[in-house]
């Protein structure tokens, strides 16, 4: 039995002062009201109402119920209204995990520029180089680099994003220039977090493992040694293009540049999706569309941002 089953129609009866107000506002029959309140009185085994020809008044017992129902009633009319209108405009909290550098260099300041224009909306963040389980985890959204994996998620391109492999001039100086990606053997690798290379020969994706006597889980203390000159690295265009346009570092291997891959905004898959991300996303994409630093004009035209389901970043 649905245990909801006329407690909508005797609240409305209260608060309208008769079974034919209350079916007029229902949009329901008279006689419609009056079974479904038999019946509720029936299953609560006591009477809610007395009632004559002139008037209804509530037993002690009936006023009881009432007090308590109409508050839900009224709760549940609240609950609603924050439903809609957070599937119409950002409220709420965000949850966000993203790269550590990336994130804290480029996801939080857009964060804070959109929060500050939704005032009903609280921001939560958590950097992490980490790939986390976004949906077992609580979070609304996860900024992603590199290449995706399949799984049931929903992923948005925000940027194109492009690797170098690059060296300080006095590591090139004192090791020579590779040639091919046969010399990497000899090379003083600089190992990341991500412990493959990505390289393009004769229009094929080729996967090098770097070996070496550095390793680290941060881009910025790959960056560091690489400046030092301990090594070679491969690293992405954020963390590099500065750097080689002024000369601390020199890119090598350029007829074997890595395939570009993306940043991506990945979200679990909702049909009805929030405002608060929907927005988000669709502001991150405009923002990286037009303002971060790394992107050349070239790219303005060739990042498509289209969803692409069943899919998660690496």
């Amino acid at each position: 039995m649905n245990r909801w089953s006329g407690v909508e129609e005797f609240v409305e009866v209260v608060n309208s002062g008769s079974f034919t107000a209350a079916a007029r506002k229902l949009g329901v029959s008279t006689s419609h009201v009056s079974r479904r309140i038999d019946a509720l009185e029936s299953r609560l085994s006591t009477r809610l109402l007395y009632r004559t020809t002139r008037q209804i008044t509530l037993t002690e017992v009936g006023k009881m119920y009432f007090d308590h129902c109409n508050n839900l009633i009224e709760k549940f009319a609240e609950v609603e209204a924050l439903v809609t209108q957070m599937q119409t405009e950002p409220v709420g909290t965000l949850k966000i995990t993203a790269p550590s550098i990336f994130g804290e260099k480029y996801i939080a300041p857009l964060a804070n520029d959109f929060i500050k224009v939704h005032p009903k909306l609280s921001v939560e963040f958590h950097f992490t180089n980490d790939v986390v389980d976004i949906v077992h985890d609580g979070y609304d959204l996860a900024i992603r680099t590199g290449e995706l994996k399949d799984s049931t998620l929903m992923a948005k391109k925000l940027a194109p994003r492009k690797l170098y492999t690059c060296a300080s001039p006095s590591y090139l100086r004192e090791h020579g220039v590779p040639q091919s990606l046969e010399d990497l053997q000899s090379h003083n690798c600089l190992v990341g977090l991500v412990d493959t290379w990505a390289f393009s020969e004769n229009g094929t994706c080729v996967q090098f493992k770097p070996k070496g006597r550095w390793h680290g889980n941060s881009g910025s203390a790959v960056l560091d040694a690489t400046l030092r000159g301990l090594g070679l690295a491969q690293l992405p265009d954020y963390y590099v293009n500065q750097k080689i346009e002024s000369g601390e570092l020199v890119e090598v291997l350029t007829e074997f540049h890595a395939p570009d891959s993306a940043v991506w905004a990945v979200y679990p898959f909702n049909r009805n999706l929030s405002a608060k991300v929907r927005l988000f996303v669709d502001f991150l994409s405009d923002s990286f569309s037009h303002h971060l630093p790394w992107l050349e004009e070239e790219h303005h035209d060739d990042a498509h941002h289209g969803e692409t389901p069943n899919q998660e970043a690496s």
